[in-house]
This record gives structure tokens, sequence and C-alpha cells, in this order.
């Protein structure tokens, strides 16, 4: 991607000019962001991936008269479980449609002029007339494309982040919109993390939200220290605490200092590898989401010098890969790889832009083809 091209997915910016103006700093309205856009699947495919169980769907309904006035139900849902399609304010979304359909893919990859590890996935919203999920703000970036009907936004950067009580959704009790807009199929709305909005389905629509992972610093450290953990034996030896100079106590209940001072050491042990925290980042990054599954195939007969040079050559990363890379590593779908040379660069325009060429391919070492058909016998990538 040409990041300094003008695109009209960002209305004329560049994806440079949006990041430095808009990224993070203030929402942008775009008009005609996909013109002519059509639903990428219709109003009954979407209702089918509500059903399947391992989709991360839920359903919202409006209750007016009702306390709460808000019911929130979590899937599958089988197509009679829901409302009917005349009883308005009611909304079902969809997580992770991205991951379930090929064209969805290939839309959200239209927005990685922000980095992968903050691509999180494409949802979509189906609402009947009046519907939606109240006034509130999510802890993420996204791009909201209206892709059928009609919706009514309002935004505020809202100071005041008090919610209602009682109500199974984190609905803002005192919403004071600054901003309102109508979006038409095509339209879109980039909202900054935390900036709130209200958005109420005018007739029956659909909207597509983009959304952006914004892990927390606890998350991070939670997740980190566990994985270091898991290689702390490595890191710190399996050398044993002695105090053979401890002196009779009177205070038994007291933890001895040095033993602190033994357990500070192990600690910093465990992080003095530079590559440590950077190879536990990658691989957590890369994770698959727990209802992520691949299909895997049966190992090859032929050699490893042989392999993957059906239809054309060409490798292609499934969707439902993460693969990223950071100075020293290749990271996929959780696993981490030590890479250098002309490997290392392969692997990282695999990265990149999700597939390899068979002039690229013809390139990469013995070792790294070898890894390549392991990874499509696992369904992480395919041939094309």
């Amino acid at each position: 991607m040409d990041i300094s091209k003008p695109l009209s997915l960002l209305g004329g910016l560049s994806p440079q000019l949006f990041m430095k103006r808009h990224w993070q700093k203030k929402p942008l309205l775009i008009r005609q962001a996909i013109p002519d856009f059509k639903p990428l699947l219709d109003r009954a495919a979407l209702f089918d991936l509500a059903g399947h169980e391992d989709s991360q769907a839920r359903l919202v309904v409006q209750q007016p008269g009702q306390t709460p006035g808000w019911q929130l139900k979590l899937g599958p849902f089988a197509r009679r479980t829901l409302p009917a399609l005349s009883r308005p304010g009611w909304t079902v979304l969809v997580q992770g449609v991205d991951l379930q359909h090929d064209a969805v893919h290939a839309l959200m990859n239209q927005f990685r002029f922000v980095p992968d590890a903050r691509l999180d996935d494409l949802m979509i919203s189906y609402a009947t007339d009046g519907g939606g999920v109240g006034p509130h703000f999510d802890s993420y970036d996204v791009f909201l494309l209206q892709a059928q009907g009609r919706r009514r936004w309002r935004i505020g950067r809202q100071p005041d982040r008090t919610l209602q009580p009682d109500v199974p959704l984190k609905i803002l009790a005192h919403f004071e919109p600054e901003e309102e807009f109508v979006l038409e199929p095509g339209d879109m709305l980039y909202l900054p993390l935390l900036h709130a909005h209200d958005g109420i389905a005018m007739g029956e629509c659909m909207t597509y939200s983009i959304g952006f992972r914004s892990p927390s610093r606890a998350e991070l450290a939670r997740e980190l220290l566990q994985r270091l953990a898991e290689d702390a034996e490595d890191a710190v030896g399996v050398s044993v605490y002695r105090d053979p100079k401890q002196a009779a106590v009177t205070q038994p209940g007291e933890i001895p200092a040095q033993l602190v001072e033994f357990a500070r050491d192990a600690l910093q042990d465990a992080l003095k590898d530079p590559a440590a925290l950077g190879r536990a980042l990658g691989e957590y990054m890369t994770e698959p989401k727990a209802n992520v599954w691949f299909d895997a195939t049966e190992p090859v007969t032929h050699p490893a010098d042989q392999a993957l040079a059906g239809q054309g050559g060409q490798i292609q990363l499934d969707r439902r890969t993460k693969m990223m890379f950071d100075a020293k590593h290749i990271f996929i779908n959780g696993e981490s790889f030590r890479s250098g040379g002309r490997d290392a660069t392969l692997m990282r325009r695999l990265a990149d832009q999700r597939y390899l060429s068979a002039q690229d391919l013809g390139r990469v070492s013995l070792e790294a083809r070898c890894l390549l058909q392991d990874w499509r016998e696992a369904g992480w990538l395919h041939e094309r």
C-alpha cells in the first residue's frame, strides 16, 4: 500500500495524513468512502452466522416502559429465536465476520495502513427501525461503515463517563452529543477510542464496524508475565535457594531479607534476555481467539524441496492466520521462530502482503520451505 496516496476510503486523505490528523485525535466523517457499497452478505447469511456454534453473537432488545429498558442475550441464535423483523428496536451483532467470509476479510484488509498488531476484527450489526445499543464509548478506535439502510449517529467527547445502573449494557447515564450525522450506504465515520456515540437505525439497516485492539497495561503485564514464566527455567536455571549462614530467629513469621533478594534476582534474570519480552509480545499478539480453528490437511509424501509447487507455486495465508514480525523473530498464530537473512526478508514479505509469489517461494531455503509446508498442513496457509 502506498501510504502517501490519497484514498477515497479516507475522504481523499492519504493514510499518512489521516494518521497524523485524526488517528486517536478527532473523528472524521467520510461521505461515500466506498461508492455504491452493497452488503457483502445479506440478512439471511448474517443470521446464519449468528447461529453458528463458534460465533460471537449478541442480541440487544429495547424494552420501553420496562426496568431495565434493555435486554441483552448472548448467542448463538437459531433464526426462530430472533424477534420478528416487524418488531422495532432490536439489534443483532456478530463479531469476527472477517474470519468467516473472504470478501469481508478483503474489506478489512483495506485498513492495514494501521499495524496488524492493532487491527482486531470486523463486526456486523443488523438493526430494525429504532434499533441500537444506546449511547456508549469504546476502549478502541473504530470505523463505522454503513452497509445498508440509514443510521443516525450522535457523537461527543463526553467527559462524564458515568454509566446507567442496573443495565446489562454499558450505557452512558448523561450523554451529551456535540454533533449529529445520518449515514447512508457507503458513508463511514471514524471515531477515536473513548469518543462517545449513539447510533439509531432509521428503518432496517446494517453497519460494519472495523475495530482496533487497544490492550490495557494490566492485560499486557498479565499475559507477558505468564508467557515469561513458562520460559523461566531456561532463563534463570534450576538453582535453589540456600542459606548456610541463616541464624536462629525469634520471629519465624518474618520473611528473610536474603530470600527477597534471591527472588528479585530470579525475576531480573528472567527478563535479562533482551529478546524475551519481544518474543512473548509477538506470541501473544498473534494468538488466535478461542473460537478460531483451522482445517488441517494430510501430510505430503513428496520431498520438501518439491512441496508447495502446485497451482502455480504461490501461497497465501489463511484469512484466520495472524502473522507478524520483529527484528529477530517471525510470529504466526501464537508461535515464534528466529529468522535472519533472505528467509527473514521473505517471511516478512509474507506477513506484510499475506502471500508469496512463485518467484519468492523459489528463493526460500530448504529449511524455510519445510516450515511453510508444516504451516500448510496445519491449515495456516494455502497454495493458490
